[in-house]
C-alpha cells in the first residue's frame, strides 16, 4: 500500500523509516518532509494548515493510509476531512484534538472525570492571572491555552519571571492568540514520564515508556524546549505503576471522551509527573511525542503498518505489539540560539561516520539540501539515536556518534539518560544491600 506521513521533523523521519520496513508498504511519501526524510521517502509539498490540501494530496498519490505527525493538522481538522472523503488516517477528530489544542479544555476535562492533575485556575486576563500567581506562590506554572510550538509553558521560579511571562503572553502577545487565555497551576515535583498509547476503534495498546528532557541545558536548567532528548528503558515504570496509570489516567480519559461524544482514536500522549502522591497528568498530546518517537521506533519489532491498520479496523487485540528489550536513547542537536531565534544555513558534516557504528540511527529534524550540501534549517536539527543491551551502552553509543558530527553553533545536552542510570544504580545498590543483610551473621 501507499503510506503518507504528514510532517517534517525527527518524529516524522522515525515514522517514515519504520513504515518503510513494513512488508505491506509499496511506497512511503512524506509531506513536506526534510533532507533526511528524502533518503527514506518521497517528499512532496503541502500546507499543513489546510486539511483540504492534505486530503487532495492523499487522493493524488492514492494513499491507503495516512499518519499525522504534528498536532497542528489534527487541531485544524485533517482527520474529519479524510473521514468524510473515505481515506484511512491515524489521529483524533478536531473535537477530540482539543485535549492538546486547548489547555483549558484539557484541565477542565480532567476535573470532570476525576483524572489526577495539578490544582489550577483559568485566567481570562492579566489581573486574574496575577491574582492566581499570588495564590499559588512560587514556583508556579503558566500555560498558554492554545498551541504554541512547545513555547507555551513556563515554570516561573521568581515573581519577576512570572510577571514577565504574563506580560509576554497577554500584553505583548508573543504567542499570538494562543496566550489570550491562560492556565495557572501549582508546580508539581517528581520525575516526568511520557506514557503513550495507540487507541483504536476498539481497545488500545501501550507503547514502551520514555522520559523526555525539556529544558535546554544540563540538569534541567534553562527555558523549556520542544525536547532535547529522550530515552526508553523498561524499568522507568514498574508494573504496579503502569497499571495505576492505565486505571487512573488512560482508561478514564478514553472513556470520558467517548461519554462526551468525542471518541478518541490515534496516539494519545499522557505527560505524567510521578509525584509523592502518585502519578498526575501534566498535559495531553494528541500525537506521538518528539523526540520520544525516535527511541520508541528503535525498539519496535512489530510491523508498524499492521498495528496502525489494526487500530482502524478494531483488531488491536489480535495484533501483538513486540518490543526489543534493549534500551534506546535519542540526543537532540540544536542550532545556536534555540529555543529562541535560531541560526540556520550552517553546513553539517560527519553523519556517515556517525552512523557507521552499529545500533545508531540519525533522524533529521530540520535539515535542507543545497547543491549537494546538507544544511541546518531550524532549531532542532538532528536526533542522534542509539540502541544497546543496557542503558549505559546506549548512551555511550549516542554520544560517541555525536563526536563525529559538526555544524557551527551545535548545542546538545550531555546528560540525556543520566536519570535512568542513577535509578538503575540505586536499584542495584538496594538489591546488593539486601543480599548483604541476608548473608550477615546477625541474620543467621
Amino acid at each position: 500500500m501507499n503510506v503518507l506521513v504528514l510532517g517534517s521533523g525527527g518524529r516524522e523521519h522515525a515514522l517514515a523509516w519504520k513504515l518503510r520496513e513494513s512488508q505491506l508498504t509499496d511506497r512511503v511519501l512524506c509531506a513536506p518532509g526534510n533532507a533526511g526524510i528524502a533518503q527514506t521517502a518521497e517528499c512532496v509539498p503541502v500546507d499543513l494548515a489546510d486539511p483540504a490540501a492534505m486530503f487532495e494530496l492523499a487522493e493524488r498519490v492514492d494513499a491507503q493510509l495516512t499518519v499525522v505527525g504534528p498536532e497542528a493538522p489534527l487541531v485544524a481538522g485533517v482527520v474529519d476531512e479524510f473521514e468524510r472523503g473515505g481515506r484511512k488516517i491515524i489521529g483524533p477528530s478536531k473535537a477530540a484534538a482539543s485535549l492538546e489544542g486547548s489547555k483549558i479544555f484539557a484541565k477542565e476535562f480532567m476535573q470532570r472525570h476525576g483524572i489526577p492533575t495539578a490544582r489550577f485556575v483559568v485566567a481570562h486576563d492579566h489581573p486574574s492571572a496575577l491574582r492566581a500567581i499570588s495564590d499559588f506562590g512560587l514556583p508556579v506554572v503558566i500555560k498558554a491555552d492554545g498551541l504554541a510550538a512547545g513555547k507555551g509553558v513556563v515554570v516561573a521560579r521568581s515573581r519577576e519571571e512570572a510577571e514577565k511571562t504574563l506580560d509576554d503572553f497577554v500584553n505583548r502577545t508573543v504567542l499570538g492568540t494562543a496566550g489570550k487565555r491562560l492556565v495557572i497551576e501549582e508546580c508539581l515535583f517528581g520525575e516526568e514520564l511520557s506514557f503513550i498509547v495507540l487507541a483504536g476503534t476498539r481497545g488500545f495498546v501501550s507503547l514502551v515508556p520514555t522520559q523526555d528532557h525539556k529544558p535546554v541545558f544540563d540538569n534541567d536548567r534553562g527555558p523549556n524546549t520542544g525536547g532535547m532528548g529522550a530515552y526508553s528503558e523498561d524499568t522507568i515504570l514498574s508494573e504496579g505503576l503502569r497499571e495505576e496509570i492505565l486505571h487512573r489516567v488512560v482508561q478514564p480519559t478514553l472513556e470520558g471522551m467517548a461519554e462526551e461524544g468525542t471518541p478518541y482514536r490515534g496516539f494519545l500522549y499522557c505527560g505524567i509527573m510521578l509525584t509523592s502522591g502518585g502519578p498526575k497528568v501534566l498535559e495531553y498530546n494528541v500525537r506521538l511525542g518528539d523526540p520520544e518517537t525516535q527511541p520508541i521506533m528503535m525498539r519496535l519489532r512489530s510491523d508498524l503498518v499492521e498495528l496502525l491498520m489494526a487500530s482502524l479496523e478494531g483488531q488491536l487485540g489480535a495484533v501483538e505489539a513486540r518490543w526489543s528489550p534493549n534500551p534506546s536513547v535519542c540526543v537532540v542537536l540544536t542550532s545556536k540560539g534555540y529555543p529562541g531565534r535560531s541560526e540556520t544555513g550552517k553546513a553539517i558534516t560527519g553523519l556517515e561516520a556517525a552512523e557507521a557504528r552499529g545500533g545508531v540511527k540519525i533522524f533529521h529534524a530540520a535539515t535542507a539540501s543545497q547543491e549537494g550540501q546538507l544544511l541546518t534549517a531550524g532549531g532542532r536539527v538532528l536526533g542522534v539515536t542509539a540502541v544497546a543491551e543496557d542503558l549505559d551502552s546506549a548512551i555511550e553509543k549516542a554520544y560517541g556518534a555525536i563526536g563525529k558530527i559538526h555544524f557551527e553553533g551545535m548545542h546538545y545536552r550531555r546528560d540525556i539518560g543520566a536519570k535512568g542510570v542513577r535509578r538503575l544504580k540505586a536499584a542495584a545498590d538496594f538489591r546488593n544491600s539486601d543480599r548483604r543483610a541476608e548473608n550477615s551473621p546477625l541474620s543467621q
